[in-house]
């Protein structure tokens, strides 16, 4: 087959992140966005070597795990959450299958195995999401067209595409309060009009709606990024905003200023239009104060199933000094500090670094200790030397230079928790090769209806 060939065939099964494998011709053919099961017509758009990647064109069949309906009415359009028509059951399956199949294979390879050869530990399933619903408590929309030259949208880009918008005003993996926000917004905006900023000629004003509520409080921050190409006075939309019929209620509506040409939400200038630039959150009993950009787990009560794992598979840390490498806003530090001698959080976020000394500040917690920096160069830095390691790297996993690094400090254990379970596969294989066992591991499902999954690891380290 060659590109541009059109073939018809079965999605076989998915691998992580969304690998649809149909075979077609004698050959293995990689087509994203579908489902386990479905028939499909599609183009072949990459070829590699004996690798070739297709587009999907359309779906004639449907899959047999689709046994519910579409929640909302951009399905399948929108990008988002492409497995709603699966029931909740069959997700999970799905993605505890993917992970496995990462893990087993490096674990095997490294000599780990029983006497009938099979991978020699412990696979305990996949922890479900509290919600299956409204369970996100921050989400990035865009403002575009959903066609070229179309009217104003306001919500997430259209699968497989790079400019097209789609206005998501019943997107169902956030707060109604969310959608109520966005709508009202982009009302304005039909009434007040604006141009939204072209990533290809950088030019406009409207770029991102930036909302964050947290699961337990209800308080909302609203952010609106713009570009500093206009002047806009946006007090009339601070105050149709916030006499919205909430279930929450907003504690800041800011503005962002953005001129940064990549197609990134990012700050070269806050201004507080009103209330304040900060709103709480309670994770497993510790109150936690979150900015705009400060990183936070987006499932907070998905964060609580998530850390309870971790934090059972950590055990007793009674007068250990324990490392918590790419700490975020300390979330996992402030949990264990409790329970620790010391907790020292090293994150490359100068914004989430001062976000965690205020949290622990805000919890009384006074052996936590976080430094601001790359890991792999702060590792260097640091006088004391752990007794455990948690490792929560983001999604390229860790840098080898810094895995060697944390390898050679000996802990007898550690964890490692991975939004990207290939990361972790890869990560693994040096672990192991190094001296280090997989004990047990176990998934948990932070976002229900997407490909995406969480994995916590215990490792411990062979007697030498």
């Amino acid at each position: 087959m060659k590109k541009g060939d059109i073939f018809e065939g079965v999605i076989e099964y998915i691998d992580f992140p969304n690998k649809g494998r149909v075979m077609a011709d004698g050959q293995v053919i990689t087509v994203k966005n579908g489902i386990p099961g479905q028939k499909i017509r599609a183009m072949i758009n990459k070829k590699k070597g004996q690798r070739l990647e297709a587009r999907l064109l359309e779906v004639l069949e449907k899959s047999p795990l689709e046994t519910q309906p579409p929640v909302c009415h951009n399905f399948p359009a929108c990008g988002g959450c492409m497995y709603q028509t699966m029931s909740y059951d069959a997700q999970l399956s799905m993605k505890e299958t993917q992970v496995r199949h990462l893990l087993d294979p490096v674990i095997q390879k490294c000599g780990q195995t029983d006497e009938a050869g099979h991978p020699d530990y412990m696979f305990e399933g996949i922890l479900s999401s509290p919600c299956q619903y409204g369970y996100r408590n921050k989400m990035e929309f865009s403002f575009g067209d959903d066609h070229k030259d179309g009217p104003l949208t306001l919500g997430l880009h259209k699968k497989g595409s790079t400019y097209d918008i789609l206005t998501v005003d019943d997107c169902k993996i956030v707060h109604k309060d969310f959608t109520t926000i966005l709508t009202a917004v982009l009302e304005y905006f039909h009434e007040n009009p604006a141009p939204y900023y072209k990533k290809m000629q950088h030019t406009g004003y409207l770029r991102h709606l930036l909302i964050r509520r947290a699961q337990t409080s209800g308080e909302i921050l609203v952010n609106l990024v713009t570009t500093s190409q206009e002047s806009h006075d946006l007090a009339p939309l601070v105050e149709k905003v916030l006499s919205l019929p909430l279930e929450g209620t907003i504690v800041g509506f800011l503005n962002i200023i953005n001129d940064s040409l990549a197609d990134v939400v990012q700050s070269d200038e806050t201004r507080i239009l009103y209330g304040r630039d900060y709103f709480y959150e309670t994770i497993l009993g510790l109150k936690f104060k979150i900015t705009p950009f400060s990183f936070f787990q987006t499932n907070s009560l998905g964060a609580e199933v998530l850390y309870s794992a971790a934090r059972k598979y950590i055990g007793d840390t009674d007068n250990k000094t324990v490392f918590d490498l790419y700490s975020g806003t300390g979330t996992i530090a402030q949990i264990l500090a409790p329970v620790a001698k010391k907790v020292i959080g090293v994150e490359i976020v100068e914004e989430a670094v001062e976000a965690a000394k205020e949290n622990a500040r805000l919890n009384h917690l006074d052996n936590c200790e976080f430094i601001a920096g790359d890991v792999l160069k702060m590792l260097d830095t640091i006088s004391e030397r752990p007794d455990f390691i948690v490792l929560d790297p983001p999604r390229d996993g860790i840098h080898p230079k810094a895995l060697e690094k944390i390898i050679d400090y000996g802990v007898d254990r550690m964890i490692y928790i991975s939004c990207k379970p290939t990361s972790l596969a890869r990560d693994l294989e040096t672990l192991m090769a190094r001296g280090y066992r997989v004990e047990k591991a176990c998934c948990v499902d932070m976002f229900p209806g997407t490909v995406h999954v969480e994995t916590v690891a215990l490792l411990t380290r062979k007697a030498q």
